[in-house]
């Protein structure tokens, strides 16, 4: 069984930063894409960021420039550099895998993780 664990949410002042992990456990082949979603009160989740198996990154429009995804193989872990953070960025984070960069937005699981708590607020 694949099990998601989620960390490094917290409280911010907009403009601050936050360094979100994902440490994934269970069978998992390494090649899948990896992704971060996030989900706000009263929306829908949806996907943030997500890397490949050959490191190529996809990113919605609004964290362009300012969130960085990465991945450890080794580790089976994917974190999330997030920089110049706005009230918007305020939801709960979770991680999840999907097949390719085209199709992340279908995670493979539909168990999800706790998640992590971002609050942007002053």
């Amino acid at each position: 069984q694949v099990q998601f664990v989620e960390s490094g949410g917290g409280l911010v002042q907009p403009g601050g930063s936050l360094r979100l992990s994902c440490t994934v456990s269970g069978t998992i082949p390494r090649l899948y894409t990896m992704g971060w979603y996030r989900q706000a009160p009263g929306m829908d989740r949806e996907l943030v960021a997500a890397i490949s198996r050959d490191y190529s990154t996809r990113y919605v429009d609004s964290v362009k420039g300012r969130f960085t995804i990465s991945r450890d193989n080794a580790k089976n872990t994917v974190s999330l550099q997030m920089a110049s953070l706005q009230p918007e960025d305020t939801a709960v984070y979770y991680c999840n895998v999907g097949f390719s960069l085209a199709e992340i937005t279908r995670p493979i699981y539909d168990s999800w993780g706790q998640g992590t708590q971002v609050t942007v607020s002053s």
